[in-house]
């Protein structure tokens, strides 16, 4: 763990923060978490900084997500005490992102996954391209999405954010922009251009005109989508909306056989916590997701089905996670409005 994991410069108007872990697509470690505060410190006090960029280094991506390896270990023995900081320090700054004070432009290439979303998408000015891949894919290693995604899913257009929650799928550019995680898309072979621009800026006013000189629009295969997504991912169950997949799976629709086979290997856990706290963020603020999120992530790490989607996906990859319970119907409402509650032993998040 070194400074070079998290990379800072000042060019011309812009400060420039590069993740700096390409082998590992930039997933966020504690250390990270702590020199990304630091710069987001150093830039709001440079009075030469008229705004703020983060990429990630290589070319496979922004952030993968946060650095879920480490986490396992946590995870396995029921650590709380151990995992809580990282999570409590990441939330803030996440919080941190949505609320700074100068322009921050996150160039969305690749990867963008969980914890990437957590540093790109509270931004002010969000730039995908045509190599990004959106998601919030937490089901999958038998959580629920944090980092606020569940505040960014309850306000996409109709049902998109249940679709995106339940299925862990990825969007493209085009869908991040219409799902509203997304400002902008830029294809990848003109960012470098797009970069050089924003370093000439001499104040925080210009970066809007040069982000829409740069913006070329794309048809959204999700919203092509959307009218059978609203219908089925607005039912009140997670049942009832894998009925509905299952009926628009068996006419032959691509999109609907892709969500049918992640609900078919996700936690049934997972899938009805991420349920509720999508809904649960319809109604909070980015803030208050944020403390839910820290509810539901602690129980998460209490529980047995985050360690065990840790070890089937990324540790023995086996991709055979035995989940328990082992069924949706086995999963009882007692047990999913338990995650919302308070956590033995773990403060609350507080966000001054």
């Amino acid at each position: 763990m070194s400074q070079s994991e998290l990379l800072t410069s000042v060019q011309g108007g812009l400060g420039v923060i590069t993740l700096n872990r390409p082998k590992a697509v930039n997933a966020l470690s504690h250390n990270m978490i702590t020199l990304l505060d630091d710069a987001l410190t150093e830039f709001e006090n440079n009075d030469e900084v008229h705004a703020v960029l983060i990429r990630g280094s290589g070319d496979r991506g922004l952030c993968s997500g946060g650095d879920v390896v480490t986490l396992h270990k946590s995870a396995a023995e029921n650590d709380l005490a151990g995992a809580a900081p990282f999570f409590r320090e990441e939330y803030i700054l996440n919080h941190r992102i949505y609320e700074y004070p100068k322009p921050y432009i996150a160039i969305m290439n690749g990867l963008v996954l969980g914890g990437g979303v957590g540093v790109s998408v509270p931004g002010s000015h969000r730039v995908v391209t045509d190599s990004t891949k959106l998601g919030m894919p937490e089901v999958g290693i038998g959580f629920s999405p944090d980092v606020g995604g569940v505040y960014y899913l309850a306000n996409t257009p109709g049902k998109v954010g249940n679709y995106m929650a339940l299925t862990g799928s990825q969007a493209s550019g085009a869908d991040a922009v219409y799902a509203g995680l997304a400002d902008v898309r830029v294809p990848d072979e003109r960012i470098e251009a797009l970069v050089q621009r924003l370093e000439t800026i001499t104040g925080p006013d210009q970066v809007d005109a040069i982000l829409a000189e740069f913006n070329e629009t794309q048809e959204s295969a999700l919203e092509h989508e959307s009218t059978w997504i609203d219908e089925v991912f607005g039912a009140e169950t997670v049942e009832e909306i894998l009925t509905g997949v299952q009926t628009v799976a068996a006419q032959e629709n691509e999109v609907a056989q892709k969500a049918l086979k992640a609900f078919q290997r996700h936690s049934p856990t997972a899938l009805k916590v991420s349920l509720e706290a999508v809904r649960r963020a319809a109604e909070l603020s980015l803030a208050e997701t944020l403390v839910q999120d820290l509810r539901t992530t602690m129980h998460a790490v209490a529980g047995t089905e985050l360690a065990e989607g840790i070890r089937a996906q990324l540790i023995d990859k086996d991709r055979n996670p035995q989940w328990n319970p082992a069924q949706l119907t086995d999963v009882t409402d007692e047990a999913v409005q338990a995650f919302f509650g308070p956590v033995d032993g773990i403060d609350d998040l507080v966000i001054d």
